[in-house]
């Protein structure tokens, strides 16, 4: 046992792209071939256009925080490194990530500035977290 004791995520076969590129420390997204927009989270078919023509394309992993909160009693002894940053990050390529913010609860704000961190929080599985841009 590794210690880790938060659910982790089960690839599917559309989802396992994503996180493969994440063990590498990459952010991928899928992007319509057809309508060019950026997808998230992983699917068969574009939201927008509705064609199951998608690609894998690797984004900036930069963005700002478009909405949080901050976690400060856990759910369960899992989740018992609170309190945590848990928050809606809009990327510069469009789409929205639900995800942790790495830093102090008092430091993030609406509109700050981020960029892709990589926890390797066991050895297959790095989850996708952002951090505050520097400046």
């Amino acid at each position: 046992m590794n210690g880790y004791l938060k659910p982790l995520p089960k690839p599917s076969k559309v989802s396992a792209p994503f996180w493969a590129a994440a063990r590498r420390h990459q952010l991928i997204l899928q992007r319509c071939e057809r309508c060019g927009t950026f997808i998230y989270y992983p699917r068969s078919r574009c939201p927008h256009c509705f064609d199951d023509r998608l690609g894998w394309q690797q984004v900036s992993g930069r963005g700002v925080v478009y909405s949080f909160t901050v976690v400060r009693r856990a759910m369960s002894r899992a989740f018992g490194d609170a309190p945590y940053v848990l928050a809606i990050v809009e990327l510069e390529e469009g789409p929205r990530l639900t995800t942790n913010i790495v830093a102090a609860p008092e430091a993030v704000s609406v509109g700050m500035k981020v960029t892709a961190h990589f926890d390797d929080v066991t050895p297959e599985c790095t989850l996708v977290k952002f951090k505050p841009a520097e400046e």
